[in-house]
């Protein structure tokens, strides 16, 4: 069997990242040809694996070998560790979000050298990243800026739902000026061709959510549809493309997770993610659209209120790595 590497980052030092991280190496929950090339601190996950109780089954190393093998973790040491004082758990600082930084672009070149096939995120507090002098929202922006990336997307998947956003962390009275025909535009482009090129679906079924109750009803709750999302819809048909909608968002989840769409843009984050949440709740996976290379992520926060409780729930993790070996498949 050949093995199929994947970059597994940290995530936040003082969050539930080391400790799923080391939960889904103990429990096998990875496919057999996955080797687990873990980037981060062996201070912080020793510490994890004491107050956790979970064993360290990760072989750690300076630098990777020339091959490795499936079915295997490796902890690969940061560059600049963490001094004891330095981090504590449950909380953030800009000494975590420097170490933080430093992982997700060492798992960026080893995906652009071909070492690893993927890389997988835990959660990050942006807090950290900030005080580090890192000014992105998000991984998401973090990862478009390091591969030099215009056209991205996050896709949310929950069970049989898989959602692309148009507009993503902003107050909801910010949503009906920043949604755009141009923006819709974009966003159901970069979703057909991800699930052409990546999920193998050659004729995608992707439906459009309005924004207000009952599709706007003919301008009585709102013109957003009339004015926006209806000239995107054409504008996308003149392109050569088949979009459906726009769908009212109260029986459009319903409709996509009886089968008839294979994908929903929304135009706002909780009509979103409220049905991805709702059908996978631990099972959530954010993968990124429109990088060079695949990256998937867990759908949760660090959680810094139970880190080393040791109660952490590893399948979100689980199912990221998951879609990623699956998407590597694909790709080979």
């Amino acid at each position: 069997m050949r093995a199929i590497p994947l970059a597994i980052t940290m995530g936040d030092p003082g969050g539930i990242g080391p400790e799923i991280i080391l939960k889904t190496i103990k429990e096998r929950l990875y496919p057999e040809e996955a080797s687990l090339v873990v980037l981060g601190d062996p201070n912080v996950f020793s510490y994890y694996s004491r107050v956790c109780s979970i064993p360290m089954e990760m072989e750690v190393l300076e630098k990777l070998p020339q091959e490795l093998e499936p079915s295997r973790a490796y902890l690969v040491k940061v560059e600049d560790p963490l001094e004891d004082n330095q981090w504590q758990c449950g909380t953030t600082n800009a000494h975590c979000g420097r170490v933080v930084a430093a992982i997700i672009k060492k798992a960026v070149s080893l995906c652009q050298d071909g070492t690893v096939k993927a890389m997988v995120t835990a959660p990050i507090n942006k807090s950290g990243l900030h005080a580090a002098g890192y000014p992105y929202p998000g991984h998401t922006e973090f990862l478009a800026h390091l591969t030099k990336t215009e056209d991205y997307a996050m896709m949310l998947i929950g069970g049989s739902i898989r959602v692309v956003l148009v507009t993503i962390h902003v107050a909801l009275k910010d949503v009906p000026r920043l949604i755009s025909a141009s923006e819709i535009c974009r966003i159901y482009r970069l979703t057909h061709r991800s699930l052409v090129e990546w999920f193998g679906i050659p004729e995608p079924r992707i439906a459009v959510a309005a924004l207000n109750p009952h599709a706007g009803e003919g301008g009585t709750f709102g013109d957003e549809e009339e004015r926006i999302i209806i000239p995107a819809i054409e504008e996308l048909r003149r392109e050569g493309f088949n979009p459906s909608g726009p769908h009212p968002a109260d029986t459009l989840f319903y409709r996509q997770k009886n089968g008839e769409f294979d994908a929903v843009v929304a135009m706002y984050h909780d009509q979103g993610l409220i049905p991805v949440k709702l059908e996978g709740f631990d099972t959530g996976v954010n993968l990124t659209l429109g990088l060079p290379i695949i990256r998937t992520s867990v759908d949760h926060g660090t959680a810094f209120e139970i880190a080393g409780k040791g109660t952490a729930n590893p399948n979100s993790l689980a199912a990221a790595i998951e879609t990623a070996i699956t998407l590597c498949r694909r790709a080979n």
